[in-house]
C-alpha cells in the first residue's frame, strides 16, 4: 500500500509516533517514496499542500527508490537505496522521539521567558521613547526583548524587568505601577488557576532567566533561509518566549549550530508551521548528534570562523537578519564566512567530503 500525505507524517513528532507503531508492531519495510512535492488542486483559491508519496508491505525488497525534488514544483529524479527509513533517509530504520536532556554533551536548550502580562510589560521602540520623556527615572529598568520577529527583522522591543527593583522605587514610578496593576488585572481575570497565582507577583514575567550570555534560536524560521540565523547576547537583554535559548553557549556550539552539518539535520527531523521550520529542543536540539571527539585545533578553527561570520553581519548594520539570508540578497562576504564555517564543522565530524544533504544524514543517522 501507499500513503499520499503532507509531509507532516515525516516530519517532528509526528513521524515517531505514527512510523514506530508501523515499524515496530507491523514489521514495515517502505519500498519507495517521494520526498517532499508541492501539489496544486484545481479548486477555487488553488490551495497548495506539501505532499509526500510512500509505499511499503510488511514484508522487504531488495529494490527500494527514493525519488528527490530539486525544484519542489518541478519533476523528481530517482536515487536507488539500500534502506529507506520514515524521515525519507537511505539510512537505518531509527524513530527520533522527544528527549528531555541533549543526547551529547553540550549546555540545555530551555524556553524564553514568557511575560504573561497581556502586553502590559512590552514596549514598542516608540512606546518605549514616549514612556521615558513621562517616566524617565524608569530608564533603568527598560531592557530590549529579543523576541522572533524583531530578532529576524531588524526591528526593536523593549520590556520593564523589574526583578531587581525596590518597593521604594516603585512607589515613585506612578507610570510603571499603572503597568504593574494591569497586569495583575489580566492575571486574575484568567480562566486558568495557573495564571492566576501569577496575580500576586505582577511586576515580574512569568519566566526570569537571564544567564550572563547566551544563544538566541528563533522558534520559527522561513524555510527559504539556507541557514536558521541564530544570535549572541549578554544579560543586557531578556529573550522572549517566541525564541528558545542557549545559557551559556559558546562560539564553538554556535558554529556548529550555524553549519551546514546541523541544517540538514533540521530540514529532515524539525517539525514545520506551514512550510517553515518550527524548531523544538526536545526533537531537533536534544537528538542532535554532534561530532564525537573534536580536537582542541577543530574546535579553535570553527570558533574563528563562527566569529568571521558574526563579524560580517556588523559590516551591514542597514539589514536585518531576513535580508541577510535570503538566498537573494544574502552578501558575498557571508555566503564565504558560511563557506568556511561549513568546511571546518565538516571536518570535526570526519576528514572525509560531505557531497550532498543526504549523504549528511546519513552519517548523522
Amino acid at each position: 500500500m501507499a500513503f499520499v500525505s503532507t509531509n507532516s507524517i515525516v516530519q517532528g513528532e509526528q513521524t515517531s509516533i505514527l512510523w514506530g507503531y508501523l515499524l515496530y508492531k507491523y514489521n514495515i519495510k517502505i519500498h519507495f517514496a517521494h520526498r517532499t512535492f508541492k501539489w496544486s488542486n484545481e479548486a477555487r483559491g488553488n490551495a497548495a499542500v506539501y505532499c509526500v508519496i510512500i509505499g511499503f508491505a510488511n514484508y522487504d525488497t531488495q529494490n527500494k527508490s527514493i525519488f528527490e525534488y530539486e525544484d519542489i514544483k518541478g519533476e523528481a529524479h530517482e536515487i536507488k537505496a539500500k534502506n529507506i527509513n520514515p524521515y525519507l533517509v537511505d539510512s537505518k530504520d531509527i524513530v527520533i522521539k522527544k528527549r528531555t536532556t541533549p543526547l551529547c554533551n553540550v549546555p540545555k536548550m530551555s524556553f524564553g521567558n514568557m511575560p504573561l502580562d497581556g502586553g502590559h510589560l512590552l514596549l514598542s521602540d516608540e512606546e518605549k521613547n514616549e514612556f521615558i520623556k513621562v517616566e524617565p527615572r524608569a530608564e533603568n529598568f527598560i531592557l530590549p526583548l529579543i523576541s522572533a520577529l524583531e530578532f529576524l527583522n531588524g526591528k526593536k522591543r523593549w520590556c520593564l524587568w523589574l526583578e531587581n527593583a525596590e518597593p521604594s522605587e516603585l512607589k515613585q514610578l506612578p507610570e510603571v505601577l499603572k503597568r504593574v496593576d494591569a497586569v495583575r488585572k489580566f492575571r486574575l481575570d484568567s480562566v486558568a488557576p495557573s495564571t492566576q497565582k501569577f496575580a500576586a507577583i505582577p511586576t515580574l514575567f512569568r519566566d526570569r532567566n537571564r544567564p550572563e550570555t547566551f544563544i538566541v534560536v528563533p522558534r520559527v524560521s522561513s524555510e527559504n533561509r539556507p541557514y536558521i540565523p541564530f544570535g549572541f547576547f549578554d544579560r543586557n537583554s531578556i529573550v522572549s518566549d517566541t525564541c528558545m535559548s542557549i545559557p551559556n553557549g559558546t562560539l564553538f556550539h554556535f558554529g556548529v549550530l550555524m553549519s551546514k552539518m546541523h541544517m540538514a539535520w533540521v530540514n529532515v527531523v524539525c517539525g514545520r508551521l506551514k512550510s517553515d521550520f518550527r524548531y523544538s529542543k526536545d526533537i531537533v536540539y536534544n537528538n542532535f548528534p554532534w561530532a564525537e571527539s573534536p580536537t582542541k585545533k577543530q574546535i579553535k578553527a570553527i570558533e574563528k570562523v563562527a566569529q568571521k561570520v558574526l563579524d560580517v553581519r556588523e559590516q551591514y548594520p542597514n539589514s536585518s537578519l531576513a535580508d541577510l539570508y535570503d538566498p537573494l540578497t544574502m552578501p558575498p562576504a557571508l555566503i564565504k564566512a558560511h563557506n568556511e564555517l561549513d568546511k571546518a564543522v565538516d571536518l570535526a565530524y570526519r576528514p572525509q567530503p560531505f557531497t550532498s544533504e543526504a549523504n549528511r544524514m546519513e552519517f548523522l543517522f
